[in-house]
């Protein structure tokens, strides 16, 4: 009889543990401007079901070139790593899906691509309807891998609006000096011949928005491996905010382009976060 009784008690404690721990959503979302229907994965903290809890803030977690939504979801090293932050920070964790190869654009040549649109507005507007979100600025932060990391910061710097902070793990900076075959021809898929269409490209390239950047007074994290092929262009857009006295956080840690530093990294953006928002609630 003892034993069982200490079952039943392990038993409810796996059960209230269950209850309690991070929950991990498939959001489907129709979009009026690509006209077609997209997935977001959407994590909420423990407590998030119940009645009296939240709202809670957001972060957009974008996904990089040839990946899709789950990517944060699936790939990352540590095991539920999304809903374990969730969790600890107490903050609502979106996965948005980006396309193999958007950029994170509104593209003027392909109507199928306005990724843009998608994340700032139709995403935007589904997941504060029906989830517990701070619904202004204050409580919105937007972060991604390589091209996510791009459209985390060119997000946000043509929308600052939307977003108190942004950050950047590895990210493809300077769509205009991009040669390599493959990633030039996807670019061009969304903004055109490279040849006919120079300046949309470097308007395009975040390396090239310091302006709007430093107009746009979001805080901005830039985050990247010493050996990651992408380094140069990460020091060199720290490079020019430095020279334009922009504020930012820059962090280079040993790694590179690959899943174990993008996992790790995650809590730096959390942290970074979290700090922007005390001070933000301060003033």
């Amino acid at each position: 009889m003892r034993k069982r009784f200490y079952t039943f008690l392990l038993l409810l404690a796996l059960t209230i543990f269950t209850t309690e721990a991070a929950k991990v959503d498939t959001l489907v979302i129709q979009s009026p401007s690509m006209q077609k229907t997209l997935k977001a994965g959407v994590v909420t903290p423990d407590g998030h079901q119940k009645k009296k809890s939240g709202p809670y803030p957001v972060l957009y977690l974008l996904h990089g070139y040839s990946g899709n939504y789950s990517d944060w979801l699936k790939t990352p090293p540590q095991k539920n790593l999304l809903q374990q932050m969730a969790d600890k920070y107490q903050i609502i964790i979106v996965t948005p899906e980006g396309g193999f190869s958007s950029w994170y654009f509104d593209s003027p040549t392909d109507k199928s691509s306005q990724y843009e649109t998608y994340i700032t507005k139709e995403l935007r507007e589904e997941l504060d309807s029906k989830y517990k979100t701070i619904a202004d600025k204050r409580g919105r932060f937007i972060s991604g891998l390589s091209m996510g990391g791009h459209g985390a910061l060119y997000l946000s710097a043509r929308n600052p609006e939307l977003y108190l902070a942004a950050g950047s793990m590895s990210g493809a900076l300077n769509v205009a000096g991009i040669e390599h075959e493959n990633l030039l021809k996807s670019i061009e898929a969304v903004l055109g011949p490279k040849q006919e269409n120079q300046e949309l490209f470097r308007q395009s390239s975040v390396v090239h928005m310091v302006p709007q950047l430093k107009a746009s007074g979001v805080k901005f994290m830039i985050d990247c491996g010493v050996n990651d092929f992408l380094v140069e262009d990460n020091r060199e857009l720290h490079r020019r905010l430095v020279y334009e006295k922009v504020p930012h956080d820059y962090i280079e840690r040993p790694g590179e382009h690959n899943w174990v530093y993008w996992g790790n990294a995650l809590e730096y953006h959390l942290l970074f976060f979290q700090k922007a928002r005390a001070e933000a609630l301060a003033q």
